[in-house]
């Protein structure tokens, strides 16, 4: 036990005393944490000796995806989301469905020893985009406002609403449908997941951002636990709508969002030093999840890779997201670089390891195939978003100061 919090660690420190260096560079901390977990895992150095099952990979993803949704978007500059609001809904009320239908479409034309269910339920575990990994180009100040909080609420927002056409899909696939119909079990879940979270997410984050109003009034706040109610209240937003059934996603980010829009009641100076150590706590858990990642799940994945599974998550980088995402924003007025920037940072990572881990749980008898699947996208993913995310960021973003796009 004590070798491998010495290893974590070490690498903890070692890597948060060069990170800014690291940042400017064309390399991505994601990149940089799968190689650490490489490196010490059973497929090279084989230095840990901890025992990791998927449900521990699941719940690190989980919970690493609510604290980053929820920071992403509380310091979210509301005008500017106001202002580019129509992008995130034509990227989810059009772009996500011609995703999942052009995955499907692709998976028809590729495969023939899935199941049409088991290929839309591989097409929807692979449509929602991670703000962990997103978060390179969410927040470099190089990016336009409108397109940074356009990507953040899209990601925000697609994984909450993957859930229920996921769970619909799968037990489609498994013949659980009974005698509802797919229509009826739809509307259920889209209902439970969808409704209960944002319930959930804006009603327990009122009542924390009238407590922290009545804390700050008469000064119960002190400096040794300011560090922790942010991070608490987007667990409690997650876990409670866990709980009862609804998407901890939607509520995490909705939460965040009403979190943005109210304040939290305090100054400015303490409201920012809120978020900054929740968003400390949220990149620490992501560091350990793609540790654990690149230890437990790549090394043993990669020699199982055919080359339809490489050439279809190629496509589902790049065709599959992009063309969705050109078309969505058509007659939007954003330019052709533009769109194409949109299109390209759509990566894969923390929601569809959860996915992943929800359809190998159910014993859906294609899940091996799909799940490896998965793992070769999310791979190659954090290599090439991680390292064209801040050249591109900044070449785009000087170009459209200059009037040049």
């Amino acid at each position: 036990m004590y070798e491998n919090l010495a290893l974590l660690a070490a690498f903890v420190l070692v890597y948060s005393s060069v990170a800014g260096a690291i940042e400017r560079t064309w390399i991505s901390g994601p990149i940089v944490f799968t190689c650490f977990g490489l490196l010490i895992g059973p497929m090279a150095l084989d230095l840990h000796t901890m025992e990791i099952d998927r449900e521990l990979i699941r719940t690190l993803a989980e919970l690493t995806l609510a604290m980053v949704l929820f920071t992403d978007a509380a310091g979210a500059d509301i005008k500017v989301l106001k202002k580019a609001g129509g992008l995130p809904t034509r990227l989810l009320l059009i772009g996500l469905p011609l995703t999942i239908l052009l995955g499907f479409a692709f998976l028809v034309l590729l495969v023939d020893n899935l199941s049409l269910f088991a290929m839309a339920v591989l097409a929807t575990m692979l449509a929602p985009t991670d703000a962990a990994l997103g978060k390179a180009v969410v927040s470099n100040e190089a990016v336009p406002d409108d397109i940074r909080q356009g990507l953040n609420v899209e990601s925000g927002l697609n994984d909450g609403i993957c859930v229920p056409v996921l769970l619909v899909f799968l037990a489609l696939a498994l013949g659980h449908a009974g005698e509802e119909g797919p229509w009826t079990l739809a509307a259920k879940l889209v209902i439970e997941e969808i409704g209960i979270g944002l319930a959930v997410g804006l009603v327990v984050t009122y009542f924390a951002v009238r407590l922290f109003r009545v804390a700050r009034r008469r000064d119960w706040l002190t400096h040794t636990w300011i560090q922790l109610p942010i991070a608490a209240l987007a667990l409690t937003c997650f876990s409670v709508a866990q709980s009862l059934g609804g998407s901890g996603f939607i509520a995490a980010f909705s939460g965040g969002i009403l979190a943005g829009i109210m304040g939290t009641g305090l100054t400015r100076e303490t409201h920012d030093d809120f978020l900054r150590a929740s968003e400390g706590i949220g990149d620490t858990l992501a560091l350990i999840t793609w540790v654990i990642f690149g230890s437990a799940v790549v090394g043993q994945a990669v020699g199982h890779f055919s080359w339809m599974i490489l050439l279809y998550s190629v496509l589902s980088l790049t065709v599959i997201r992009m063309l969705p995402v050109f078309l969505s924003l058509a007659g939007s007025g954003i330019d052709t670089e533009g769109k194409l920037f949109i299109g390209w940072f759509g990566p894969r990572g923390l929601a569809s390891i959860v996915f992943a881990v929800i359809v190998v749980n159910s014993g859906l008898p294609d899940s091996g195939p799909l799940a490896m699947t998965v793992v070769c996208t999310i791979i190659l993913s954090i290599i090439a978003h991680g390292i064209t995310a801040n050249p591109w960021a900044s070449a785009y973003g000087e170009r459209r100061r200059r009037g040049q796009v």
